[in-house]
């Protein structure tokens, strides 16, 4: 496999702008011709949608929600990232570019990185014109807060509740669109396949999630905007519905997977309250803008915090990174509060937790202040733990948030099945080993409103396209196996459910591939893993029927999709013998416990290939130059 990266040559900040002067273009009148499928519907798929459709492609857009308006990009809370200095505090697009590098441990492609900070700006008023009800300062000036791996105010935010504010933006362009029967939609319908002819993208295979009906739908591209995996793990800030399947049947049609490895653990989220718990709670970053973290100094300490002293308590991040203190980059955040609930400092009945402390803020800018900030994070809190964030510290604790890894896609966002793209999260372009919070608005939004809709056109523009339809061999081939599988699955009938599989690879995953990792465990879970499939396949059990609404029966195809993906997961960290980012490798960390990259050989993107069942895959490398931030060790002391 030859990964052509078709970055453009010339000044970084020139690259963008000659790229865009240099592709093909589709006459106005021509765009009418095309049509375009996009699966998923949050901030990627739906801008995306909205854009293509406004320049006149007639798109398909595809979720298995209701509605697109439940697309989990509304549980992105604390912000979205520009750089547009309104705070005259130092910032630029070329601080965001360094930012955004650095804070992913040097594991990003510089050219894709300053164009996303370059876009930053555009996102902004893009969104302002669309009626997204940013915070404003009291001249009316929109507002900024602070974010982790940064040390300038460049997060534009709604309260907490920034994701879902933007979507709805870009969901009215969506409608609009749909209105004027450019844009079709298919709500409750999932992909469970990629049509592939002659070498290129063509279409789906998708489900009725209603009635069950299996059929094939073609276009002259497709389009992937179907988030993260972050759900192998079973437990994660994910909601429950989020799943690889997309991008992995993909993968196995010829698209490259690049570095599955790369998850990221958010610091603050609501700690694991029992066993049988289906997923976990975020709490926004931008809590850590105001917000102290702190553990008792001693062992065993289970005093209320109220009762122990300010000289007893720990604020960690502060005494060992006091140039950004709470602000660190989340992999640093996260891998600092295991290190003090592992050293038997951690708080709550099960230890496994941290506090995240506004008294000092409250005393110094009041309830109301607060309130003003914070007050659908803290209620949302209050629901879920019974306590009250206003007057006792709130318990956080690490969990599986973002993943960075996704479908390898050229500076076209194209992978490497022709006329398939992939776009935000479900691509591994733009964060590295690390995203940096309030990054991942700024990249689905700047996919999908300004950079595919350029890019999409110069391959139709340049491809050679012949005409297919639902009686092609490749399409009844895609469904008969589509169908195969699901015949497969409710014939077992086996014993176990399938939460149990789930939950039991989840633990694996997060014992042996989670916040830490070794050889010996990623051995261990390499070898486990194909044993859980196996039995996966022999004693499942998956009731009702394929003709029907069946929650079981969509459940099971996403797991049985989990349970090979993480075997890629565990062999991509097993062969990266390094630390970076997201990625910590027990056995290479410096003297002081941060991670330790080895750039002489892992200064790549890994692109593995689908080489068959049961074979293993082929390891492709993408070598990362680095022109303009050139790697060192990361500090934010």
């Amino acid at each position: 496999m030859e990964l052509k990266s078709m970055i453009p040559s010339g000044p970084i900040e020139q690259r963008w702008d000659r790229h865009r002067f240099e592709m093909k273009l589709v006459n106005p009148a021509n765009k009418r011709k095309y049509s375009v499928i996009v699966v998923g519907s949050g901030l990627a798929g739906a801008s995306a949608s909205a854009s293509m459709a406004e320049l006149g492609y007639n798109v398909k857009c595809f979720c298995f929600q209701d509605s697109p308006r439940r697309a989990h990009s509304i549980a992105a809370q604390g912000g979205i990232n520009a750089a547009k200095n309104y705070q005259n505090d130092g910032d630029s697009i070329y601080r965001l570019f360094y930012d955004t590098v650095k804070g992913g441990d040097f594991r990003a492609r510089e050219s894709n990185v300053y164009r996303l900070a370059e876009i930053s700006l555009n996102i902004i008023d893009q969104c302002v014109a669309q009626g997204v009800p940013f915070a404003r300062e009291y001249g009316g000036m929109l507002a900024n807060r602070s974010f982790g791996g940064a040390q300038v105010s460049r997060t534009f935010y709604a309260r907490g509740q920034t994701g879902q504010q933007l979507l709805l933006g870009a969901y009215q362009a969506l409608l609009r669109q749909a209105a004027a029967g450019k844009v079709t939609m298919f709500p409750r319908t999932e992909m469970l396949d990629l049509i592939v002819i002659d070498g290129k993208a063509r279409g789906i295979v998708t489900r009725n999630l209603i009635t069950g009906k299996i059929e094939s739908h073609l276009a002259d591209a497709v389009v992937l905007g179907t988030g993260g995996y972050g759900n192998v793990f079973c437990l994660s800030t994910n909601a429950k519905g989020s799943n690889c399947t997309a991008i992995w049947r993909a993968y196995r049609r010829g698209a490259a997977f690049a570095n599955p490895c790369f998850t990221q653990i958010h610091p603050t989220c609501i700690p694991v309250s029992g066993e049988y718990q289906s997923k976990l709670t975020l709490m926004s970053e931008s809590l850590r803008n105001d917000g102290r973290i702190w553990v008792p100094k001693q062992k065993g300490d289970s005093r209320a915090p109220s009762r122990i002293p300010e000289a007893e308590r720990d604020y960690y991040l502060e005494r060992k990174y006091p140039s950004f203190g709470n602000l660190v980059p989340r992999d640093v955040a996260s891998r600092n509060a295991k290190a003090v609930c592992d050293e038997g400092r951690g708080v709550g009945q099960s230890g496994l937790g941290v506090y995240l402390d506004f008294a000092d803020a409250i005393q110094r800018l009041g309830k109301p202040g607060i309130r003003e900030r914070y007050s659908n994070l803290f209620d949302m809190y209050e629901r879920i733990t019974g306590e009250n964030p206003y007057e006792t510290p709130m318990r956080i604790y690490p969990a599986i948030h973002y993943t960075m890894g996704g479908l390898w896609v050229d500076y076209n966002l194209m992978t490497t099945v022709p006329g398939l793209y992939a776009i935000g999260e479900a691509n591994f372009s733009d964060h590295g080993a690390n995203r940096l919070g309030a990054s991942a608005l700024m990249q689905g939004l700047a996919d999908g409103y300004f950079i595919l809709p350029y890019t999409i056109g110069d391959y139709l523009a340049s491809a050679k396209l012949e005409r297919a339809d639902s009686s092609h061999a490749a399409v009844r081939d895609a469904e008969a196996g589509v169908t195969k599988q699901t015949n497969r699955l409710l014939e077992i009938r086996g014993q176990r459910t399938v939460t149990s599989f789930h939950r039991e690879l989840g633990k694996l995953l997060w014992d042996d591939c989670g916040m830490a990792r070794t050889a010996a465990g990623l051995q261990k879970a390499l070898q486990r893993v194909p044993e859980l499939r196996e039995e996966f396949w022999k004693n499942v059990n998956v009731l009702g029927s394929g003709e029907e609404l069946n929650q079981a029966l969509e459940n099971a195809g996403r797991v049985a999709d989990f349970l090979e993906f993480a075997e890629l997961m565990c062999l991509d960290a097993f062969e990266r013998n390094e630390s970076c980012g997201g990625h910590f490798r027990e056995e290479f960390q410096t003297p002081d416990g941060e991670a330790l990259r080895d750039d002489a050989n892992f200064s790549y993107a890994a692109a593995w290939e689908y080489a068959g069942a049961g074979k293993q895959p082929i390891l492709n490398k993408e070598p990362l130059a680095f022109e303009y931030v050139h790697p060192t060790q990361r500090s934010y002391k």
